[in-house]
């Protein structure tokens, strides 16, 4: 067998388990920097439309600004209301929308020649704004307010010689022409011009952007679908790996095991191991067993059960539930056989009870040796209405053994049987006990049993 060991072929399984640990993470590790690739790209798309959608609110900013002046301008060069004139300046100088957005584009990831586009919207816009201004200032001196009231620019804005000649009505009219005129609309076209320019080179560009990102992220969601079959692939090889050297060997093993035989050498390098020194074991411990068993479980002089198999079996049935009867057997005056014959004689007397034992009762039933001269038997199945059979092996056992061959002197037995419906209950023991306990007191040599003893008892409290 160890000639057998030392010739072992095949694939050890810690081998075979490094191998496939080490090409596992070759490719999680590839499938983790493709994840990674796949989520940057996922990003930048998100990035780019997030870049667009904030380029167009800003692109709308320096428009509704600018409109927002000429509105105000327009209004106040038609109704002559201050309130206008104060709302263009705190459009102009503290909301600021259009400077505002051109500082919020700076944040964006836009090209320099996009961003020119809407710089030279707003340098329009601010170039308008002194037309605008000077058609206020020509507002307010025909209305004649007062210079100091009003803001800064209007009031540092100097009119042209011809154009402070005009008189008030000349002065409205040309103020108007300056706000409403197509002068005017060439310039708001220009600034909404630069906007729309702006605005579709920001598109074209994210369009771009993102016609390179969904390429780019395909082509790695590609590797990753590729890596994931791999990988697949992979488990469902060490899957089979796994059931062909570890699973079906165990399973045998198992088989084997359970059914006590030895072990098939097949499987891993060190299942085949396991497996002839499990045999060696095996063959040893059958051997060892086999004597070992017999003697705990069987008296040594009678061949029948000892003591310790009988309480180990009393265990045993506490947890049967069902019927079950306990025969306990005194050979009667045993101490005058081996004081009158000698212990050799009184051996040969018990062999001959055993003997007794075994022919007269069942394969089912558990007879045993418990004592010197003291023995019993298990009756399985077994319900009070089998007493008379019961009575019947008795006699018949102490007729054999009042009339004895072989020179062997001449005995008796006494007996005491009970019954339990719920298997060897803790009671039945003294049950029995007690019908042998009246066997002795009146006479010995015959049966008793516990039930028609209480029987009994009670037709006594009840003539």
């Amino acid at each position: 067998m160890e000639k057998e060991k030392k010739s072992l072929k095949g694939i050890r399984i810690r081998t075979a388990n490094i191998g496939m640990m080490a090409v596992s993470c070759v490719f999680y590790i590839f499938l983790i920097l493709v994840t990674f690739h796949a989520s940057q790209r996922y990003h930048i798309m998100i990035s780019a439309m997030e870049d667009y959608i904030g380029c167009e609110g800003n692109a709308g900013l320096v428009r509704d600004g600018s409109d927002y002046l000429t509105e105000q301008v327009r209004l106040y060069a038609v109704t002559m209301d201050r309130e206008c004139m104060d709302a263009y300046f705190e459009e102009a100088y503290t909301v600021r929308r259009r400077d505002t957005a051109l500082e919020q584009m700076k944040d964006y990831h836009i090209s320099s020649e996009d961003y020119g586009y809407l710089e030279q919207a707003l340098e329009n816009s601010n170039r308008l704004m002194e037309r605008e201004i000077y058609a206020m200032k020509l507002i307010s001196v025909a209305q004649g307010y007062d210079m100091d009231s009003l803001p800064a620019d209007v009031r540092e804005m100097e009119l042209k010689e011809a154009d402070a000649a005009l008189d008030r009505e000349e002065m409205i009219e040309k103020a108007q022409d300056m706000v409403f005129g197509d002068g005017y609309r060439q310039e708001k076209e220009s600034i909404n011009g630069n906007v729309a320019y702006f605005l579709d080179a920001i598109v074209e560009d994210t369009l771009q952007n993102q016609r390179d990102s969904v390429l780019k992220l395909k082509r790695t969601m590609t590797e990753q679908r590729i890596l994931i079959t791999i990988l697949f692939i992979e488990n469902i090889l060490t899957f089979f790996l796994i059931i062909i050297l570890v699973i079906k060997p165990l399973k045998i093993y198992i088989k084997n095991i359970e059914g006590q035989k030895k072990l098939s050498v097949s499987g891993s390098y060190e299942f085949k191991y396991l497996a002839l020194t499990y045999n060696d074991i095996y063959e040893l411990n059958a051997t060892n067993e086999a004597m070992l068993s017999y003697r705990a479980e069987h008296d040594a002089l009678t061949g029948i059960m000892n003591r310790g198999a009988f309480d180990r079996l009393q265990v045993f049935l506490r947890d049967k539930d069902g019927y079950l009867g306990l025969m306990i057997i005194d050979v009667d005056k045993f101490k005058l056989v081996n004081d009158g014959y000698g212990h050799e004689m009184g051996d040969r007397v018990l062999k001959m009870v055993a003997k007794l034992l075994e022919e007269n009762f069942r394969a089912t039933d558990y007879p045993a040796r418990i004592g010197g001269d003291e023995f019993a038997v298990i009756l399985t199945d077994a319900m009070p209405k089998i007493q008379e059979v019961v009575a019947e092996k008795v006699r018949f056992m102490n007729e054999v053994l009042q009339n004895p061959t072989d020179d062997l002197p001449k005995v008796s037995l006494s007996v005491g049987v009970a019954f339990s419906e719920h298997g060897f209950d803790e009671d039945l023991y003294k049950k029995a006990d007690a019908a042998l306990y009246e066997v002795k007191e009146n006479g010995r040599c015959g049966c008793r049993f516990y039930e028609n003893m209480q029987t009994d008892k009670r037709a006594d409290e009840n003539p």
